[in-house]
């Protein structure tokens, strides 16, 4: 057979060890109570926070960007979506980001420590911002009209009285970890598998970013500006590169033609 029409060897899973897990572990748990303690420290800059509500607010409008009523009206045609919304928003963020680490530990642990490291960044980034911009969200701004799903319809993860709420800061709205974690989750699924259907793992964030709008936890700025920090994240932190066998790097030596194809020049180099 012409080896011009031959299939290029399939691509492996860079050959990295897997982190010991314990190590993992105590990594993970302890980065994610600095994370919760910080909050706790954020927390209470209230006259602040909807001061810079009313602020992203009218960013909001002159920026043209759609008002987030628009996707709650949608949601208040049924109490039973509503429901379903504010359940995804209570349960799905955290478990799911955790499967997604889980799996690549145990089956792509190059891609997990890159993943890993990302997911860190961005966090500690978006604590800083927490901060140095405490943010109410649209379901405890007046000029929003909008409605508090969770108070209204249940569940919700907060307090009723957000100033002295002592579970979570609610006024941590900028930037959204439930949108930038769940990009995180569908572009890191979608660099480590294969499937002809990965793509739709896109609907993850899709789905979030829908769920927090419509809640009214989080304006549309602050989905982008997660966005936003997570592009930078991956631009500093490279995606690890899959390599060929040792046939396909073979093969790659003995047809120039192959070297037309990106992924295949740095593998056969």
């Amino acid at each position: 057979m012409d080896s011009r029409t031959e299939p290029a060897e399939p691509e492996t899973e860079p050959k990295t060890a897997r982190p010991p897990l314990l190590r993992e572990l105590l990594l993970v748990v302890g980065l994610f109570l600095i994370y919760k303690i910080g909050r706790q420290l954020a927390a209470g800059h209230t006259a602040e926070a909807f001061r810079n509500a009313d602020r992203v607010w009218d960013w909001e409008r002159t920026l043209h960007l759609p008002g987030e009523g628009a996707v709650q009206g949608a949601l208040l045609h049924s109490d039973t979506l509503v429901h379903v919304a504010n359940t995804y928003y209570a349960t799905v963020h955290f478990p799911a980001t955790v499967a997604f680490l889980i799996w690549l530990y145990l089956k792509r642990p190059a891609h997990y420590v890159w993943a890993r490291r990302v997911l860190a960044v961005v966090t500690g980034a978006a604590l800083v911002g927490h901060l140095f911009f405490p943010l109410a969200p649209p379901r405890l701004l007046k000029a929003a009209g909008l409605v508090d799903t969770g108070q209204a319809y249940g569940p919700t993860v907060y307090g009723a009285h957000p100033a002295t709420d002592a579970v979570a800061n609610q006024f941590a709205a900028m930037p959204s970890l439930h949108f930038g974690w769940a990009l995180m989750v569908a572009i890191g699924l979608i660099a480590a598998t294969r499937s002809r259907w990965r793509v739709l793992w896109l609907l993850h964030p899709l789905v979030t970013l829908l769920v927090i709008v419509g809640t009214a936890n989080h304006y549309w700025l602050d989905a982008i500006v997660a966005a936003a920090l997570l592009g930078i994240a991956l631009a500093v932190i490279h995606l690890p590169h899959r390599t060929t066998t040792t046939a396909g790097r073979a093969h790659e030596r003995a047809d120039d033609s192959v070297r037309d194809i990106p992924e295949l020049v740095g593998a056969g180099r």
